[in-house]
Order: structure tokens, then C-alpha cells, then sequence
């Protein structure tokens, strides 16, 4: 277990860690059948033009869950949570049992699979105590988060109690985007006001729509997944600071940004003192139900 914090002395919760376990998997998963230009189709990372240092290496490293559990406790991660992709989750699951109060998993879903997505959360989500969200990507869809493809998870996932941490903002990958737009939210999380939905990847360049949503919306979240801290948004950072202290928590996004330069970056932020907590932890037990 991580004895010191990852800044602050607090014992962090990374709300987006890929562990890289087992066989390499395709990272831009059904999205891949969008790519059209050379770049893409032989990327490591789908998203690897955006970052400068070794993010398509570390993609393609492989680590046993012993690594990954010393490299969170070198950087102060206590728990971290984790995708869980159908291909691998049976064994991914075996692994997180192994490491009780290490993991957590949002199980990753495709809403175009109609009823048999519904079977499938049904059958590993349901009174497993180590899945913990249900998580969808719009862009690989192309279809935007209003689309009434979507209705039947929204359903399960508030029967189930479950978090849809769902991304928002302009796509890394080179796909369309503008189904990813925040306001997309807007219509589910008015017609299904018990639904709760917390928004990955940054939202930008529509990050003061994400905001305005949170200050509209009581279920709306936000996680800082796929930024290095130096370029979290502005405007979700104002908001964290003031009227936002229980909605935004942090997402590292290992192995896209290294956790030398998450460590390096954190201890620039411009978060007030009692933010910190609740940033680094609080709000992710919380949202999470991890307590």
C-alpha cells in the first residue's frame, strides 16, 4: 500500500490508469475502422501526435501486475481504476482480486450492441463489487451521447447504481469530433435525472460548456484524463477552486502521460489548499462509491 501521497502527502485515487497486462491490445479499439490516414493506421497510441515524450513506447511495454503496483506505490497512487475491455476481463478481473483495495474497473461497453451490451454488463457488472462504472467513447461511435442508441445503458446503468464516465471534447484519435460536444449531455441527463455521468478527456475545445453543464446538472462530473496538469483547462480548474471543489477529481491517464511528468505537473497546479483532497481522492470515493 502507498505510504506517502502522490503531492500534498495525500494518497491519491487515479481515476484512468491503463495497466498494460497481458497480450498488447488495439488502444483505439472500434474506433480503428475510422482511420483514414497513414499516421493512424500504424500508431501505437491513437492519440500519440498530440504528446511530445514516449507515449506510443510505454503503450506498447508490457507490465505484471507486480510493476504496476510498484510503480503506483513509487508515485503515491493508492487505487487506481482500470478499463475492463471484453477480451481481456475475465483474466483482468483474476488479477484485481488478487490486489484487494489496489483496483477498480470501468467496464468498457459499445451501446450498438443493443441488448446483448445489456446481457454482457448484466453478467459482469451486477453485484461484482470491483466494477465500479460502465465507460463508453462517443467518437468510436459516431453517434453523440443523445442518440437513443445510448437509452439502454443509461437504464442499466441506473438500475446498477453505476457511473457512465463517458468522453467529451475534440477526439485525439483522427475522427470526427463534433459528437462529442459536452451539450449532447444535456437531453439524458435531463430526461434520466437520476443518471450520473462523469466527463473524460477534457471536453476542450468546449471546456466552459462542461462547466456550465456541472452548474446545471448535480450528477455531472469531471475527471482530468488526457491532459498533463500543466494543460488542464482553465476554466475547469476556476471551477474546481470555487463552486466545483466536489466535482472534478484526478485522472492520471498512464501510459498516455508518464507519471514522472503527472508528479512533476501536480505540484504547479493552482489548487487551494482544501480543494487538494477532495481533488486527489475525496470525490473519486465518493463518485465512485470506493469507501
Amino acid at each position: 500500500m502507498a505510504q506517502t501521497g502522490l503531492v500534498h502527502g495525500i494518497p491519491a485515487i487515479d481515476c484512468s490508469l491503463e495497466p498494460l497486462w497481458g497480450e498488447p491490445r488495439n488502444m483505439a479499439g472500434k474506433a480503428a475502422r475510422l482511420f483514414r490516414d497513414a499516421d493512424s493506421l500504424s500508431y501505437g497510441h491513437p492519440s500519440q501526435h498530440l504528446f511530445k515524450d514516449e507515449a506510443a513506447e510505454r503503450a506498447t511495454q508490457r507490465h505484471t501486475p507486480d510493476d504496476t503496483v510498484e510503480m503506483m506505490d513509487r508515485f503515491g497512487v493508492e487505487r487506481a481504476i482500470i478499463g475492463l475491455h471484453e477480451e481481456s476481463i475475465d483474466e483482468t478481473l483474476k488479477i484485481m482480486e488478487s490486489y484487494p483495495g489496489r483496483f477498480y474497473g470501468k467496464l468498457v461497453v459499445d451501446p450498438d450492441e443493443g441488448m446483448e451490451m445489456v446481457r454482457k454488463i448484466e453478467a459482469y457488472a451486477r453485484g461484482n463489487p470491483l466494477i465500479k462504472a460502465l465507460n463508453v467513447s462517443p467518437f468510436s461511435l459516431q453517434k453523440p451521447p443523445n442518440d437513443k442508441v445510448y437509452y439502454p445503458l443509461y437504464v442499466k446503468a441506473i438500475e446498477l447504481d453505476l457511473p457512465v464516465v463517458m468522453t467529451v471534447g475534440l477526439p485525439g484519435p483522427r475522427v470526427p469530433g463534433e459528437i462529442q460536444n459536452p451539450i449532447y449531455l444535456d437531453e439524458p441527463l435531463w430526461f434520466f435525472p437520476e443518471l450520473k455521468i462523469v466527463m473524460m478527456h477534457g471536453g476542450e475545445p468546449w471546456e466552459a460548456m462542461c462547466v456550465k453543464l456541472m452548474l446545471k446538472w448535480p450528477n455531472l462530473y469531471y475527471m482530468t484524463s488526457g491532459f498533463a496538469p500543466k494543460h488542464y483547462p482553465k476554466d475547469v480548474i476556476y471551477y474546481a477552486n470555487t463552486r466545483g471543489s466536489d466535482r472534478v477529481m484526478y485522472s492520471g491517464y498512464y501510459p498516455g502521460i508518464s507519471y514522472e511528468r503527472l508528479q512533476s505537473d501536480l505540484e504547479g497546479l493552482e489548487l487551494r489548499e482544501h480543494v487538494w483532497p477532495k481533488f486527489l481522492r475525496e470525490n473519486a470515493l465518493a463518485t465512485f462509491a470506493l469507501a
